[in-house]
């Protein structure tokens, strides 16, 4: 089991409250949190669960799915307590951090990724701890923002020194799917890059990678 993670400078008590308010997530992503949570079965862990924005669509695979959550945002976990008795979406919900999975190894059927690895300040031993928890055969489906090419890129990486400040840690420089393509333990089963998107934040890219036997 990962060690017991320090969470107590994980702390954006500003971001957690305009998040919602400032990211139309229904207008922009309710297609791919779909893509992320459809079909699924036994045990899924949320990664970096945010203020609850996947809880609504994991609450509607109840009660076939037992639902696991981490955040290590005491302000943005509290509103993810509430997203969830909204939606009806009942969630084992933890103070953690990815990088220190408080779960035994081979504990879930699903990892769930979305807009998360772009915070994340260990991204390598985040997926590592991801495919520690894994079952030999089960997925890793992620929605996540990329560094982009051209002009894109040249501004993201002027941006990026404000935006972490702004945006709670968040990186707009990050070749997040490469990571993930290239780690060992992770056999790709599908990729999609789309570039539709409000800049910075672009492009999206989505995906599915199973964890090798």
């Amino acid at each position: 089991m990962g060690a017991s993670a320090d969470t107590s400078d994980i702390s954006h008590p500003l971001v957690a409250t305009v998040y919602d308010l400032v990211v139309p997530d229904r207008l922009l992503f309710e297609s791919h949190r779909r893509y992320l949570t459809r079909d699924l079965s036994g045990r899924v862990l949320d990664i970096g669960a945010g203020t609850g924005a996947n809880f609504p669509y994991l609450a509607e695979a109840a009660p076939s799915v037992e639902i696991h959550a981490i955040e290590p945002d005491r302000y943005m976990r509290r509103q993810a307590v509430t997203k969830a008795r909204n939606s009806g979406c009942a969630v084992d919900l933890r103070a953690a951090r990815a990088e220190s999975l408080p779960y035994p190894d081979d504990a879930f059927d699903v990892v769930l990724a979305s807009l998360v690895f772009c915070t994340i300040q260990e991204p390598d031993a985040a997926l590592e701890e991801v495919a520690r928890v894994l079952k030999p055969g089960g997925e890793l489906r992620f929605l996540e923002h990329v560094h982009a090419d051209g002009w894109r890129g040249t501004g993201q990486h002027v941006l990026n020194p404000l935006w972490e400040r702004v945006a709670g840690g968040c990186q707009l420089t990050r070749d997040t799917v490469e990571r993930f393509v290239c780690h060992d333990a992770f056999a790709v089963e599908q990729i999609e890059r789309i570039d539709r998107g409000i800049f910075p934040a672009t492009p999206i890219v989505r995906g599915t990678l199973r964890r090798r036997q």
